[in-house]
């Protein structure tokens, strides 16, 4: 391991010219334009492993109608690196699309092209979500083929290209090769989230479900002038503000009844992760860029994020709201919102419990427009164990290379693949974070610092040396 652990030191800038080359392909697999780079930066990865000496093969995953538009999907890259019986088999997965940039969007500097900056930043689209981490592995991999020492475990990939809209075929794909290519898998290593704040490594053993909805209200054949109808109708979008607003308080607590009673209580084991996390409120509020937080400490925001539900409101379809003054009152409106479930609510109930909520709110209003709420996805919660020995090797690799104990952390939001693997593998799954709280993925200026790259590669190889002596 000190071989290799130098070895990722000295190279570093090899290391970052890879990246400086991973971002230069606009891999966004939202914008059809883009479709051909997305296919562009699988072959380039394809080219990368196999120069490494990985058995490489692609699985096509067919076409995509995108708003009527058939699209090719991009393929899933599966590459293997040793297949010892003797050796445990880690698979690591990771995806190569990258979210939409625009230098008009606020960047200070091209989005597509990796930028160092003082500060040792590594800025650019795609640098922390999620080429980086994906690197950090064929880094590893380069690593023992330069210094001729095999890998302490057989290592498998699985990278995909539809992550950032949707993951569109991998369920499938992930369910058919259970028992193929992923039959000797004996635990699964994803790194595509962050640390907590800036400043210590974390374990991340829980995730947060997600169940969207859409409510609508119809009411006339098409929309109306306000001047001639207001005060005469029962207007839709009156009619879809009001039901909504019965949805959640100010403070953020849920109205709907009973949405809290399958919340798994807080226990005494599960109390002592709060303890001396490297996180304040003021890194909440630079998050934000605001002091708006409901709760005053870190214990509490940090359990209403990570174990408790949340209702949020995302938008309103067919309503007017471009710049300017318009009397209109439209025929038809959607409103969307989403519930964020966490362990042990279950998807279906929790879906069966809002339209029931809805409808009967609707009835209250005595309107005579047609209305109906429906769930359009229900992303079931994960949630791991820290003791488990996947993370107990993980947590001496990460004192190896921080000397430090890691956080031991939770998300809010959601990684659906990581459910997927567990639930089609049967095997236990680690998320293992390279960058930090603040690399701003999918937002303006996306970074990775230097350091977290070049340590995180080292910390990803650790952790192949620890869970290797470990019995899973």
């Amino acid at each position: 391991m000190d071989k290799f652990l130098d070895y990722v030191n000295e190279h570093q800038n090899d290391f970052v010219e890879r990246l400086r080359k991973a971002v230069a392909i606009p891999s966004v697999s939202g914008d059809p334009a883009h479709r051909p780079d997305v296919f562009r930066m699988s072959e380039w990865l394809v080219k990368e492993l196999k120069k490494l000496g990985a058995d490489v093969e692609t699985r096509d995953l067919g076409k995509q109608n995108w708003h009527g538009q058939e699209l090719d999907l991009p393929p899933i890259v599966l590459a293997t690196v040793g297949n010892n019986p003797e050796k445990k088999t880690i698979l690591v997965y990771g995806h190569y699309d990258v979210q939409p940039a625009l230098l008009e969007d606020g960047w200070n500097t091209s989005p597509f092209e990796l930028v160092e900056d003082e500060q040792h930043r590594l800025i650019g689209r795609g640098a922390t979500d999620d080429k980086g981490p994906v690197l950090g592995w064929i880094n590893v991999v380069e690593a023992h083929k330069a210094l001729g020492i095999e890998l302490p475990v057989n290592l498998k990939f699985c990278l995909e290209g539809m992550e950032e809209s949707g993951s569109e075929g991998l369920d499938a794909l992930i369910a058919d090769e259970a028992s193929k290519y992923f039959k000797d898998v004996s635990a699964v290593c994803i790194s595509d989230n962050y640390w907590l704040g800036t400043t210590k490594p974390c374990l991340t053993y829980g995730l947060r479900g997600v169940s969207y909805f859409h409510m609508k209200v119809k009411g006339p054949r098409a929309d109306l002038h306000s001047g001639v109808f207001g005060g005469t109708v029962h207007e839709p979008m009156t009619d879809l503000i009001a039901v909504m607003s019965k949805l959640v308080n100010p403070d953020g607590k849920i109205l709907v009844p009973g949405i809290y009673d399958k919340v798994r209580p807080l226990d005494d084991e599960e109390k002592k992760t709060y303890d001396n996390l490297a996180f304040e409120m003021e890194e909440l509020h630079g998050a934000v860029g605001s002091k708006i937080n409901i709760h005053d400490c870190v214990r509490k925001t940090l359990q209403h994020r990570w174990r408790n539900p949340s209702l949020s409101m995302h938008g309103i379809e067919g309503a007017f709201y471009n710049p300017g003054d318009k009397t209109v009152i439209p025929a038809q409106v959607t409103g969307k919102f989403s519930i964020r479930t966490v362990p042990d609510m279950v998807p279906a109930e929790i879906s069966s419990l809002v339209v029931k909520y809805c409808k009967e709110e609707f009835e209250k209003l005595g309107s005579k427009n047609t209305f109906t709420v429906e769930p359009t996805h229900d992303g079931n919660h994960w949630l791991s164990s820290p003791n488990h020995p996947n993370y107990v090797a993980a947590a001496k690799a990460v004192k190896t290379v921080y000397g430090v104990e890691p956080d031991l952390t939770r998300e809010g939001g959601s990684i659906p693949v990581t459910l997927s693997f567990q639930e089609a593998l049967n095997k236990n799954v680690l998320l293992l974070p390279m960058g930090r709280g603040d690399d701003g993925a999918h937002s303006i200026n996306e970074k990775l610092d230097r350091d977290n790259y070049i340590k995180g590669t080292q910390l990803l190889g650790a952790y192949l040396y620890e869970v290797s002596e470990i019995k899973l």
